[in-house]
């Protein structure tokens, strides 16, 4: 006579994936946000447009302003090599002057 061979069913519950799981945890995580309200965010926004224009032309400015003493330079005019020795130094002094006061 054969043995019969049972084999016990385990009741597991069933598990997400990892995948469902993060997806699930990160949708409780997001419902507790403190989310801006609409006039926050439009005041925010406008912030940033605002600081992110000013940069613009400061870095446009100060581009061109190197490139037409790099030019004088290279063209040998002693006043554009006057002007970039004294903001080199100015650049150094600067630099040298704000590590001091820590």
């Amino acid at each position: 006579m054969a043995k019969s061979k049972s084999r016990a069913v385990a009741t597991t519950s069933k598990e997400p994936n990892a995948i469902m799981r993060y997806f699930q945890d990160t949708r409780a995580e997001l419902r507790k946000v403190a989310w801006p309200t609409r006039d926050e965010a439009k005041n925010l926004t406008m912030i940033i447009v605002a600081v992110t224009l000013a940069m613009a032309i400061f870095l446009g400015l100060l581009d061109y302003i190197f490139q037409i003493v790099a030019s004088g330079i290279i063209l040998g005019e002693l006043i554009w090599i006057a002007i970039a020795i004294v903001l080199f130094l100015g650049g150094v002094a600067a630099f040298y002057f704000n590590g001091q006061q820590e």
